[in-house]
């Protein structure tokens, strides 16, 4: 099993580079076939509609990269994230996201997802408040970046990062949600 675990410092809309577009995700063989995507909460939210609207979007997600498989994720708070990240990482302090790839790898090689997802909604309530941006993009920014470490994508090197998360706002814009993890000022077009 892969363990990842995404807490990374953001750049404000005003330093953030153009998305890269010619660094597109894999042509996947596999189509018409769906994602599942259970969400558990185990924490209060604020709207009662949003795992089921993240479930949606994560399905379009899905469609759009054409990957198939299972993919659950628990939507948790701080307590709850705090001693996972220590059990699994031995890192203290709350995270974002962790992602468990139970299919170790192979996803990124055209097999279907399978993963496992702890996403704190205490941390997605921080940021999106420091964002200016709904808690439910927050919360998809991680679901979808916890799919994307399972497809190949880390962000553990300068390349890698840029690669990813600028992938990740290129594929919220295409759903119509908006970049997220590096929101461009209002009136610039991505690659200006």
């Amino acid at each position: 099993m892969i363990v990842h675990a995404a807490n990374e410092t953001r750049t404000n809309a005003d330093d953030a580079e153009p998305a890269c577009t010619n660094d597109d995700p894999p042509e996947r063989s596999e189509v018409g076939v769906a994602l599942s995507v259970e969400i558990a909460v185990a924490t209060e939210l604020p709207e009662p509609g949003l795992p089921h609207w993240l479930g949606e979007q994560l399905g379009r997600i899905a469609q759009h990269l054409g990957v198939w498989g299972e993919f659950r994720i628990r939507l948790v708070d701080d307590t709850e994230m705090v001693a996972a990240h220590r059990q699994y990482l031995n890192v203290d302090g709350t995270t974002d996201v962790l992602t468990f790839d139970l299919a170790d790898g192979a996803s990124a090689r055209g097999a279907p997802v399978d993963a496992d997802v702890l996403a704190c909604v205490d941390e997605a309530n921080r940021r999106s408040r420091e964002l200016g941006h709904g808690l439910d993009r927050e919360l998809l920014l991680y679901a979808l970046h916890g799919l994307l470490h399972c497809l190949g994508y880390d962000d553990h090197d300068p390349e890698g990062y840029q690669r990813m998360h600028d992938l990740e706002d290129r594929l919220l814009e295409a759903l119509g949600v908006g970049a997220t993890f590096a929101p461009r000022p209002k009136g610039v077009e991505p690659g200006a």
